[in-house]
Formats: C-alpha cells, sequence, structure tokens
C-alpha cells in the first residue's frame, strides 16, 4: 500500500499516541496502517507498507489480535493470513476501554478490597491511612459502576449524551 503524507503523519503519530498510552509503538502503527487501509492485509504487505521487519509486523499482529483489536481472515485466492481491525471507531474504543479496564482497574480494585479487609484488624496502619485506602476504593467502585451502567446503553444514547457535554450537568442540577 503506497501512504501518502497524510497517512504517514497518522501512523507516525499514532505510534507516538501509543507509546504514551504504554502500547509499543510498532504495534501502534500497524493498527493505524490496518484501520486507515479498511481491507484486509496479510503481514508481508503491512512490512512491505511500513518498512517494518516482518517480526516486528508478527509480534504486534498478535497483540493486536490479543486486545480484540485485529481480526484474522482469509481472502479467497489467498493463502495467507490476512488482516483487518475494528472499523467502526466507537467499537474501537470500548474495545480499548473494556481491555485497560480488565488489565488496570480490576486487580486493582481486587488489591485495594484486600487492603481494607486487611487493615480492619491492622492496630498498626493508622486511622486516616486506612480512610484514604477505603476512600480511594469507593471511588474506583463508583467509576467502575457509572461505566458498568453507562457501557450498556445503546450506542446512539451514548452519542447523544457525548454531544450534550455540560448540558447533561444542567439537566442533571436542575431542580
Amino acid at each position: 500500500m503506497k501512504l501518502t503524507p497524510v497517512m504517514e503523519k497518522y501512523i507516525l503519530h499514532w505510534g507516538e499516541m501509543g507509546t504514551r498510552w504504554g502500547v509499543n509503538r510498532s504495534v501502534s502503527q500497524v493498527h493505524a496502517l490496518l484501520y486507515l487501509h479498511g481491507k484486509p492485509m496479510s503481514a508481508e504487505e503491512i512490512a512491505d507498507s511500513l518498512n517494518m521487519a516482518r517480526s516486528n509486523v508478527s509480534n504486534s499482529l498478535k497483540e493486536l489480535l490479543t486486545w480484540g483489536l485485529a481480526s484474522r481472515t482469509h481472502v479467497m485466492g489467498d493463502r495467507r493470513d490476512q488482516f483487518l481491525v475494528k472499523g467502526e471507531t466507537w467499537d474501537m474504543l470500548m474495545t480499548i476501554v473494556e481491555g485497560r479496564k480488565a488489565r488496570e482497574i480490576d486487580p486493582t480494585l481486587t488489591m485495594l478490597r484486600q487492603c481494607v479487609e486487611e487493615a480492619e484488624d491492622d492496630k498498626e496502619t493508622p486511622e486516616d491511612v486506612k480512610a484514604r485506602i477505603a476512600g480511594i476504593l469507593e471511588f474506583m467502585e463508583n467509576l467502575t459502576g457509572w461505566y458498568e451502567q453507562v457501557s450498556r446503553l445503546p450506542k446512539p444514547v451514548l452519542i447523544k449524551l457525548m454531544k450534550m457535554g455540560r448540558k447533561v450537568a444542567k439537566l442533571v442540577t436542575k431542580k
């Protein structure tokens, strides 16, 4: 696939953003290329388009498959595996958020619950420290509870809520 300067700029920036989010640059660049292409691509085509080592592309594709951000497919007449990403931006976002929640938030909640439970009988930990730990647990549980409720809403409702922005706060605070 021939990349235009705009496509290169997008792919390079997506790679930079990936590193800031804790994702390997190559993984993010492969994701960006597949997203822009919008059709299945083989690992060889990806490697050629990005001027990237085939092994690097393979590792990146494995990670994208693990995250659920890419899928493997086949094209009639071609024996090679082909790859594509979720083309719908909303689905991509929800997949990323759910993956991050499972990898980062859920283990944190488990640890916080353990700390609160262990602190009940702990005479050495100061009460104000116990209160801070319990406070962050309550915040995280509220946040995940809100996320779970919101994530079940139909996509058109969520999009409408996003577009409403501050109007939601006005609606909620009206008497």
